[in-house]
């Protein structure tokens, strides 16, 4: 691990857990999922991620400094949940660490959450959820669970690394997105990401709340969206726009 990227654990983490990933990007889906199961499995803070490649930004909570890039977790599931926007000029560091990180602690499987942009989603009352995987044994298993695989187009951004190096790495690792808005932020794609979570590792986590809070968490996730557009726009994630239909089979 890089001298400038480095996980401190408040405790020891065993290995052979599941992780899931859940790091702003578009319509901050992956982020508002993973405060969600935080949240509803009452996870525990265990790790944090310190690094000068991020800004100087602490959380307060309680008055006590934390990390804006921590993990929780229970004796089965670790969930990493970025409250900033990683500067684009860093990702792609942060996120080998943090892959390097997964391989030393053989995790025994990879979620990462996120949406996929779609110019007409205001017309759309339940996402679908389009998945990619980083083996063939993998995508079976998403079929199995009836989600379909991308067939061809652009991924932009951590989904796309985290799928990237792990694939390199021979970890086992899905990625969960949603039809969701680019700009502002999901709650309705953040639940049915978590419901096709649910399917695959046999969890039942009610995503009820989202769904009746969904004015509420928009407005407090405003300004992170804000911010994570900006870093999103140097990231060229615009790509994702590129070929039209990429994730009809």
């Amino acid at each position: 691990m890089s001298e400038r990227v480095k996980i401190v654990e408040r405790t020891e983490i065993p290995d052979g857990l599941k992780i899931i990933f859940g790091l702003p990007d578009v319509g901050l889906v992956g982020t508002i999922a993973a405060s969600h199961l935080i949240s509803k499995l009452n996870l525990k803070e265990i790790a944090y991620l310190r690094s000068d490649l991020l800004p100087p930004v602490i959380m307060l909570e309680k008055g006590l400094p934390r990390s804006p890039i921590r993990m929780f977790g229970n004796e089965d599931l670790l969930v990493l949940n970025s409250e900033i926007a990683i500067p684009s000029a860093s990702i792609y560091l942060i996120i080998e660490n943090l892959v390097n990180w997964v391989s030393n602690k053989k995790v025994e499987i990879v979620f990462t959450l996120g949406g996929l942009p779609i110019p007409n989603r205001h017309e759309i009352e339940k996402p679908k959820v389009f998945g990619a995987a980083s083996s063939e044994d993998l995508l079976k298993l998403l079929n199995e669970k009836g989600i379909q695989a991308i067939q061809r187009g652009f991924l932009v951004g951590p989904q796309a690394l985290i799928l990237s190096f792990c694939a390199e790495r021979d970890i086992p690792a899905v990625a969960l997105l949603a039809e969701s808005f680019y700009n502002y932020p999901d709650p309705e794609a953040s639940s049915m990401v978590i419901q096709a979570l649910n399917r695959i590792i046999d969890m039942e986590i009610d995503v009820s709340e989202l769904i009746e809070k969904g004015e509420e968490v928009r407005l407090a996730m405003r300004d992170m969206m804000r911010r994570t557009q900006a870093e999103l726009a140097r990231m060229k994630k615009s790509h994702e726009y590129d070929i039209p239909g990429y994730y009809i089979k």
